[in-house]
């Protein structure tokens, strides 16, 4: 309930009705929020308005500088429109949800969603979140075999997939939260013209998904600030000119210890040499995990033997700990069963008649950020 305090002397105006005020919200005070707006003539007026009114201690908490909690750090200013996700990006609440977290890991409010410019060509998910093609398609049950037009597409969009990973790669440092890398990842992916796939896909709300510790894969950008130590996935998906562009690794933030070191270069090894073995017209790929998009296929119901002119994503995720994984209540990000530390990496590739090309490889101008490549 509103309490009495010194507002009187400043002749302030009640919050709802505008008659003179000699009541203060208590929240307020304890938020040390300027009296204006907080000061209420009468505690009828309080209990109407407090519907609305509370906001503004929801904006005051997560725009504190320094706080340590989740919902409480700043984050370029977030205000009342950053709130945690829900129900697989369809909903959102201002309190962090109640789970049986199983590392030192948690959610942050995320901001809203990201705007695409009408001249971007998008998918058919970008408006209400609903894949209409994908789910009916044939090629749910055979992987095409590209014509050169298409493979020439899958070639120019796995290009500028790189160059959007690269572009979020350098800012990755202490300090920077993954909303932050989020929206390097959605304006370069539109200055080039292309639409990030993730965004809204089955209602996903970001443009990217960032995995950082014991996140597996599907982390949601948010306005948790990256600590010196972490290690953090960026997986980035473009789709351009019909057809999708997908990859993504894992980086060091600051200075990270050596166990996590092991597992990073472990997991980019991993994937290495299943491109070197396992990328033949003659092998069979039912035993591949194939990624469509931003959505992971654990079952394949594709089954049969490569063949030039089809393309694949391999996407090796290493545990420290155990297999087993859980689902935050966002219902996208997929944590280790135990706490420890996962790392992931991925390329689209493409089968040749003599083997596979690499069709998300790093370039010439890619940031030199794994010591192992340095040699």
């Amino acid at each position: 309930m509103a309490g009495e305090s010194d507002v009187s002397e400043n002749a302030l105006s009640c919050a709802n009705c505008g008659k003179p005020a000699n009541l203060q919200c208590p929240k307020c005070i304890e938020l040390k929020l300027p009296r204006e707006g907080s000061a209420f003539c009468s505690q009828d007026c309080f209990k109407s308005s407090w519907s609305s009114h509370k906001s503004v201690h929801v904006k005051a908490k997560l725009s504190s500088p320094g706080m340590g909690t989740p919902g409480e750090q700043d984050s370029s200013s977030p205000g009342e429109s950053w709130l945690y996700c829900l129900k697989r990006g369809q909903s959102r609440t201002p309190k962090m949800p109640h789970f049986d977290w199983t590392g030192t890991l948690r959610p942050y409010p995320i901001s809203v969603k990201r705007i695409v410019p009408a001249n971007i060509d998008k998918p058919d998910w970008a408006d209400d979140g609903i894949p209409k093609i994908e789910p009916n398609s044939d090629f749910q049950h055979t992987v095409e075999i590209k014509s050169p037009d298409l493979i020439a597409k899958m070639r120019e969009t796995c290009r500028i997939a790189r160059e959007v990973l690269d572009a979020a790669a350098r800012i990755v440092r202490p300090g920077v939260t993954t909303d932050e890398i989020d929206k390097v990842v959605h304006d370069t992916t539109i200055a080039a013209g292309g639409y990030p796939s993730p965004l809204n896909y089955h209602f996903f709300p970001k443009s990217c998904c960032t995995s950082v510790n014991e996140v597996i894969c599907h982390g949601i950008p948010d306005a948790r600030k990256l600590e010196d130590g972490d290690i953090v996935n960026i997986d980035v998906t473009v789709y351009y000119k019909g057809v999708h562009g997908d990859l993504n690794e894992t980086y060091f933030v600051g200075n990270v210890d050596e166990d996590s070191q092991k597992l990073v270069k472990c997991t980019y090894e991993c994937l290495e040499k299943a491109i070197a073995i396992g990328i033949l017209p003659v092998y069979f790929y039912s035993s591949l995990i194939i990624s469509i998009y931003c959505l992971l296929i654990f079952r394949n119901k594709a089954v049969g033997i490569m063949k030039a002119g089809q393309t694949f994503t391999i996407e090796p995720m290493i545990n420290a700990g155990i297999w087993r994984d859980r689902m935050w209540p966002d219902g996208w990000t997929a944590v280790t069963a135990d706490g420890k530390r996962s790392a992931q990496f991925e390329h689209t590739l493409l089968v040749t008649d003599t083997g596979v090309e690499v069709l998300t490889g790093r370039l010439q101008t890619s940031p030199n950020v794994f010591p192992w490549l340095k040699s």
